[in-house]
């Protein structure tokens, strides 16, 4: 249960019930689409730009694209790592080396099938020695306040880091009405740095 009471956690699951009922609603085309502009608009920032490391995801179902992103990032010889669900919901990582590297994954009980790192796992502190941090998301805020899933592994990626002293730059991947006015926050929610939208970026600190 939330610090906050009942509320603010039934606030996001509402908020998150209507959000994934518009990304349902995409067709195969205005997916591709964004995935590509988004796959543009984030590497002309200059965090990727100048990143040698870079932690992110692999998009699933009708997430915003990432695949694009992926593989204009390993082009540039960047070092990509993608997160392994372990069985209490934190990551670990591994390395992306194309498309071939992935692995499919059934996790609850078969409910859930992700891409996952195929090679070696480097454990979940490997996310600490990012430069840049893709964090997924359903909707952020006008102050950069993050919805998750809810599943919370990003919390806690985001709490290894802190306890690490590291800062790499958080950036989110949303659709343009995604990006909504407020986001019911707790006490252990963090804003992110930016978000990358397929018609722009919007930073927040």
């Amino acid at each position: 249960m939330s610090h906050d009471g009942p509320t603010t956690e039934s606030d996001k699951r509402t908020l998150r019930r209507e959000l994934l009922g518009v990304r349902n609603s995409l067709t195969a085309d205005e997916l591709a689409q964004a995935a590509s502009s988004l796959a543009e608009r984030a590497l002309a920032m200059p965090e990727l730009a100048r990143a040698h490391s870079v932690a992110a995801y692999v998009s699933v179902g009708a997430e915003p694209g990432t695949f694009a992103l992926l593989d204009a990032l390993r082009a540039r010889g960047v070092r990509v790592l993608l997160p392994a669900l372990l069985p209490d919901n934190d990551l670990d990582w591994g390395v992306y080396t194309g498309e071939g590297s992935l692995t499919r994954v059934r996790h609850g009980g078969g409910r859930m099938a992700l891409l996952e790192p195929a090679g070696e796992r480097l454990g979940p502190d490997a996310v600490t020695g990012a430069d840049v941090v893709l964090l997924p998301g359903l909707a952020v805020d006008e102050r950069g306040m993050r919805l998750g899933r809810g599943g919370g592994s990003y919390d806690r990626v985001l709490a290894r880091l802190e306890r690490a002293g590291a800062r790499p730059a958080l950036l989110v991947l949303l659709y343009d009405v995604e990006v909504v006015a407020h986001v019911p926050e707790e006490p252990h929610d963090r804003p992110v740095d930016a978000v990358v939208t397929p018609s722009g970026v919007r930073r927040f600190r």
